[in-house]
């Protein structure tokens, strides 16, 4: 959903990306400072500290903030690659894992809807991939993407109902799932 936003926001994206390819640096560092951000997050998730539901969430929006740079310098600098893009698609998994799990750590969602967000997460990241091996391209399709799974984590963990953003996380990964799941058993080509 907030993918399709991109189209909206492409001269101000592209502008940042300019910005950001201005200081020299390469896609894949803005990559893993992502990476270290959302990793820190789930620290803060994790180690249960005063505050740490706005920690944790302030510093999954600066993760997710990253996560948009990398690509913009990428093709500002007409650096997009296999590599990098199977980096960003790695590292964007396992930032996901570490914050699903620091939060399970921190003991702020019963056990079994972290369980559940974090295998809903991975089968729609799965479908995706799946899918693009069948040809058919799935970038937009479904309400809850990576991206707006974890916008709902940091916003609404932030005003302190983690309890609540990870049973939305759910529902709407199972959402995107079946949608992702639809689309692609009605574009197969036999």
């Amino acid at each position: 959903m907030l993918n399709n936003l991109r189209d909206i926001l492409r001269p101000a994206l592209e502008k940042m990306g300019k910005g950001f390819a201005s200081t020299g640096l390469s896609p894949n560092f803005w990559t893993a400072l992502g990476l270290v951000f959302a990793l820190t997050s789930a620290l803060a998730y994790g180690l249960g500290i005063e505050y740490g539901l706005i920690i944790g969430g302030v510093l999954l929006l600066v993760s997710g903030f990253f996560d948009l740079v990398d690509g913009q310098v990428a093709r500002v600098k007409g650096m997009t690659s296999k590599k990098g893009g199977y980096l960003d698609s790695m590292f964007d998994k396992i930032a996901e894992i570490a914050i699903f799990l620091g939060i399970l750590i921190g003991g702020y969602v019963e056990p079994y809807l972290v369980l559940l967000a974090i295998t809903l997460s991975l089968l729609v990241s799965y479908a995706r991939a799946k899918s693009d091996s069948l040809n058919v391209k799935l970038q937009g399709v479904g309400i809850g993407e990576r991206a707006e799974r974890l916008l709902v984590i940091a916003v609404i963990g932030i005003i302190g109902f983690m309890g609540i953003a990870v049973l939305i996380v759910v529902i709407i990964a199972a959402i995107t799932l079946i949608q992702r799941m639809i689309v692609t058993a009605k574009n197969i080509q036999e």
